[in-house]
């Protein structure tokens, strides 16, 4: 074996027939591109959601309604999934709490919410209340800790 008897693997190189390389490759004149017309020509390029003249289903399709940019994404976490917690012997809840427990990512930002049954006497500290929430977790003797306030949305 030697360098001049080196081939490319069977079936590796494809044979393709090359456009505009004159009449006598087959495909000379026009290079299949057909006669006159933006495609024929060179430096075509469509713009994105262009229908041929058709207005575009882009504004065809009817646009209503607002989305908040600055909208801030809160992830609920209801009462009686921390009375779970409660019942494991948990007194004191936090973030790094929330998280182990897969009630939420770090990123997240935890709004608690009062939905369920309530009944344990523990330290909450969390983004952001509902009043049922709040009001279920004070009655019971229990603190709460809001780390948003809402001057800062």
């Amino acid at each position: 074996m030697n360098l001049s008897s080196l081939k490319p693997a069977e079936g590796s190189i494809k044979k393709r027939k090359r456009i505009g390389r004159g009449q006598g490759s087959g495909r000379g004149g026009t290079s299949t591109r057909g006669h006159k017309g933006a495609k024929s020509r060179s430096g075509y390029k469509q713009k994105i959601g262009f229908e041929g003249g058709q207005m575009p289903l882009q504004r065809r399709v009817p646009k209503f309604g607002f989305k908040n940019r600055n909208r801030v994404e809160f992830q609920p976490v209801n009462l009686s999934a921390l009375q779970e917690l409660a019942d494991n012997g948990i007194t004191e809840i936090n973030l790094n709490v929330l998280v182990e427990y897969n009630l939420a990512s770090k990123k997240d930002k935890v709004k608690i919410l009062g939905d369920g049954e309530f009944n344990a006497k523990i330290s909450i500290t969390a983004h952001k209340f509902s009043k049922s929430a709040k009001t279920k977790i004070e009655t019971l003797g229990g603190e709460v800790k809001a780390l948003i306030t809402e001057e800062q949305l």
